[in-house]
């Protein structure tokens, strides 16, 4: 029989960075309340989130990649909305912050999740911000609460071998 390791939700005793971005706004502080309120409704304590309120989604990563470096953090979740526009820009936007966050995720031993909203109009933003279709800021803090948790039984397990 295979060992299943999956993570809890469980939010007590972790602490949350969330960095936002503030282009979109009204789309992003949705984003924000519904992720806060899903992260204390998994029981992470409301002065244990920390919010960066960034000016657009291509700085996100430079604020990931100090918080990274602070230590403090169990997880770390992103939040942005990108709506497609006239030009190329969005694609250039989408493209390196994800590339960005990716490689900040894949090299740390804190998750990084990725909650940045990439739409095609305002329409499918409110959609995915607790509209009709599900909402990206619940789903982030979820997954931040599950992934920090599993991540804590790599930590056991590199104690064990100590």
């Amino acid at each position: 029989m295979p060992n299943f390791l999956q993570g809890e939700h469980d939010g007590a005793d972790l602490t949350i960075a969330v960095v936002i971005s503030r282009f979109n706004e009204t789309i992003t502080e949705r984003l924000l309340d519904g992720c806060v309120d899903e992260l204390v409704r998994l029981g992470v304590e409301d002065e244990q989130i920390d919010v960066y309120w960034v000016p657009g989604a291509f700085e996100i990563a430079p604020v990931v990649s100090r918080c990274l470096d602070d230590d403090r953090y169990d997880a770390i979740i992103t939040l942005g909305c990108v709506i497609r526009g006239e030009t190329s820009h969005y694609d250039h936007i989408c493209e390196t912050s994800a590339h960005q966050l990716s490689e900040l995720a894949q090299n740390d031993a804190v998750p990084v999740l990725f909650g940045i909203l990439t739409t095609e109009n305002r329409e499918q933003a409110e959609a995915r911000s607790g509209g009709a279709k599900c909402h990206h800021g619940e789903y982030a803090a979820r997954a931040a609460v599950e992934m920090a948790s599993l991540f804590t039984q790599f930590a056991d397990d590199d104690e064990d071998e100590e």
